[in-house]
């Protein structure tokens, strides 16, 4: 497969704050490919960069081998493009606002008509048409957003925090929906999240923090480098058990929040040794496979929900 989104060293400051701190990676043509972290990581920015919305300070962003600094508009014909923001006329029906936005992409007449079928048949939205948009659902209404982007067929959908605002089934179902989108349309869908259980179903995930690309790869390549399993202790006391865990078993552990953290292969098989030799000491255990959010502790220091500061019982840096 070929590079259909690329960054070179990418860089942007404001001021005195720099929002990206040399960027480099590629999204592959066909892959639904997630930038991961906090509010404040560099998502957003880039995103707008991304859409010819923001040029860079320095460093290279192509779509499509084009420059998306020196060539916006040659860039635009490849993307669509749904922001967090909600870009529908509330009192227009969902075929009004498909056929005003198709205007504003050149579409008419039957051309236009066609196009429109094709998304509402493809976004689930067949049957909804003739309905206000102000009546329909959240989920319904990205649903409609979507449709809006695609139809001038790009080859790119860009997508700003896409589940913002939408309950679980809703985010289930939005999440079929892109998968059918790739699929049936070839679509390379590249997206910015700070949800944990949306970055899993990316195909890749580029992790971003304070500007800086902290990884990318896979899902299941990220979450092998915590190399065991993750087990989290609530204790009475947790400082003096995280400094007793290590005294008695040598393992490298954390304090955050209050609740002790080991990353231990099999740590299942830990539990019972544990509160045999802290009797008492030991409220409750919860043993587990690591997450994107454990990749993003052991990178940073800090969770991806809210900032905090983890004691390390050895001494160790926990971020990198």
């Amino acid at each position: 497969m070929s590079n259909l989104v690329e960054t070179e060293n990418l860089r942007r400051v404001f001021g005195t704050r720099v929002a990206l701190d040399q960027v480099s990676f590629a999204v592959e043509e066909g892959e639904i490919f997630g930038l991961l972290g906090p509010n404040g990581g560099g998502k957003t920015t880039l995103f707008r960069i991304l859409s010819t919305l923001l040029p860079p300070t320095s460093g290279v962003a192509q779509v499509g081998g084009i420059n998306v600094q020196s060539q916006p508009a040659s860039v635009r014909q490849l993307l669509g493009v749904v922001f967090q923001s909600p870009s529908l006329d509330p009192q227009l029906t969902v075929a009004e606002n498909l056929r005003y936005s198709g205007n504003l992409y050149g579409l008419r007449g039957l051309a236009l008509e066609e196009r429109l079928g094709e998304m509402a048949v493809a976004l689930r939205l067949a049957d909804r048409l003739d309905d206000r948009v102000k009546m329909l659902s959240g989920g319904l209404q990205r649903r409609v957003e979507i449709a809006k982007s695609l139809l001038p067929r790009p080859r790119v959908l860009l997508l700003d925090e896409p589940s913002t605002g939408l309950d679980p089934a809703a985010r289930i179902d939005l999440w079929s929906i892109l998968e059918q989108l790739r699929e049936a349309f070839g679509i390379t869908v590249v997206l910015t999240t700070h949800l944990m259980d949306e970055a899993e179903r990316c195909h890749r995930v580029a992790i971003l923090h304070q500007g800086k690309l902290l990884a990318c790869d896979t899902p299941d390549a990220l979450r092998a480098t915590i190399g065991g399993d993750v087990l989290t202790l609530v204790g009475k006391h947790p400082d003096m058990l995280a400094q007793g865990l290590q005294a008695k078993f040598g393992w490298g552990v954390t304090v955050e929040g209050g609740t002790v953290r080991i990353e231990i292969p099999e740590a299942h098989q830990q539990v019972a040794r544990i509160v045999e030799a802290f009797p008492g000491e030991v409220q409750s255990v919860t043993a587990g496979r690591p997450t994107l959010e454990d990749v993003f502790l052991r990178r940073t220091g800090e969770r991806l929900a809210g900032p905090f500061f983890a004691n390390s019982v050895q001494g160790e840096k926990t971020s990198e």
